[in-house]
């Protein structure tokens, strides 16, 4: 592995890396309360610097149909944007735009990954692309746009 997540844990001090069962030595992040209790979603950094998402689905991710709620597919889509973006942002994002499509149903049990790629990085807007498997078995395709946010100093008056 390179030294890229040591030095990403140290910046974001919000950053769980489990220390045992299926996911140990994935991270996750602790300050999304929503992610958090709908996940517990995870990633990696391989050693060629892509980075791999994953969870297992439980029952709490279900819908009355036994497969996995679209929803959750698209929260933890949503979360692995910007696992995927982590080195290009060096700060706080915010999702502009997110589109979906449904390909195929997972279950409990399941193992779901997410790849992705960024498709155009400029000034404050990432566009990236993604897709959601099983397996080989793709789930759920996305691409999406997080734009760069900076970070409001806390003694700044509002000039208005």
């Amino acid at each position: 592995m390179t030294d890229a997540p040591s030095t990403m844990a140290t910046r974001r001090p919000d950053i769980f890396i489990a220390t045992e069962g299926e996911f140990a030595g994935w991270r996750t992040w602790t300050r999304d309360t929503f992610e958090s209790s709908n996940g517990p979603f995870w990633h990696k950094i391989e050693d060629d610097g892509r980075v791999r998402c994953a969870f297992r689905v439980e029952q709490k991710h279900l819908n009355g149909m036994r497969a996995v709620h679209g929803g959750c597919y698209m929260t933890f889509a949503d979360y692995s944007l910007f696992a995927i973006a982590s080195r290009e942002l060096q700060g706080p994002a915010v999702t502009v735009s997110f589109s979906g499509e449904f390909l195929d149903a997972a279950h409990q049990g399941d193992l779901i990954e997410a790849k992705g790629e960024i498709t155009r990085a400029g000034g404050s807007l990432i566009f990236l692309r993604g897709m959601l498997y099983c397996g080989e078995r793709p789930l759920f395709s996305f691409s999406a746009t997080i734009k760069r946010v900076k970070r409001k100093s806390p003694d700044a008056t509002d000039a208005h």
